[in-house]
């Protein structure tokens, strides 16, 4: 094995959380509780440890490449999708200042330099890309991070948007494997986050960008809070609040869309 694929696979990391159809209940009162919602900080570069149980009896991931469902549009959009470090996963996404990785601000540090791999997947559908950038962004509150690249990928950015819609899916690399798919319901937006059920994720699915049904991105993936009777909601950071906090992301890079 050369020295790129010993590092992907020794980062590699395997996680037990998962949320899984159906959801029978929703989550009283996620928008209707003056609280903020507590983000873990058990959940330190990738180890996303918040939850430990699984939304329901399955967590349904498909392959990319075999996806034929509501979100087969969306698909557009997978090449932009990355694997960073073989635990997280990040979002090649449209600015004004240029292209950057979007991910999660507990998967790096700043001044990082991730490694990230394009088109890991099952029968891929094109060449595997895999290079290194520089973390220049990276925050907790809210938790995400950005990724200038040594050597952009030849892949359509993800524009950034604040209109949700009534379903959204995730395309990510859950325990850091192949990309895959997961789709769901939109439940609510409050205190900068956005929740949704039924929406299955994974260790390895942090920094996940959250897409809605015309493939923009309303957010990214940072949280999990379901359990196995299928309550609970996961739960993202909007793009809305990680441009306000960005030095480098704008207002104008968010459209009404």
């Amino acid at each position: 094995m050369n020295p790129w694929g010993l590092r992907l696979a020794g980062t590699v990391l395997l996680g037990l959380t998962a949320c899984g159809r159906p959801v029978p209940v929703d989550p009283p009162l996620v928008c209707g509780n003056e609280k903020q919602p507590e983000v873990s900080r058990l959940a330190v570069r990738g180890l996303d440890v918040g939850s430990l149980s699984q939304c329901g009896p399955t967590a349904d991931f498909t392959p990319v490449n075999s996806y034929q469902g509501e979100f087969a549009d969306v698909l557009d959009r997978e090449e932009a999708v990355a694997l960073i470090d073989g635990r997280c996963t990040g979002t090649l996404i449209e600015a004004s200042a240029g292209p950057v990785v979007i991910t999660a601000g507990h998967c790096v540090g700043i001044g990082d330099r991730p490694l990230l791999v394009f088109n890991f997947e099952d029968n891929p559908d094109g060449e595997q890309l895999v290079t290194e950038g520089t973390v220049i962004e990276q925050s907790l509150d809210p938790d995400y991070a950005l990724i200038q690249l040594d050597v952009l990928p030849a892949v359509t950015p993800v524009p950034l948007t604040a209109q949700a819609t009534e379903r959204l899916a995730i395309i990510q690399h859950p325990r850091g494997k192949p990309k895959a798919i997961a789709e769901g319901r939109y439940l609510d937006a409050c205190a900068r986050q956005v929740y949704y059920v039924d929406l299955d994720t994974l260790v390895g699915s942090s920094g996940a960008g959250i897409f809605t049904r015309q493939g923009y991105l309303l957010g990214i993936h940072t949280d999990g809070d379901c359990d196995e009777k299928g309550g609970g909601a996961n739960r993202g950071w909007t793009a809305e609040a990680i441009a306000e906090a960005s030095e480098y992301l704008h207002s104008t890079d968010i459209a009404e869309r």
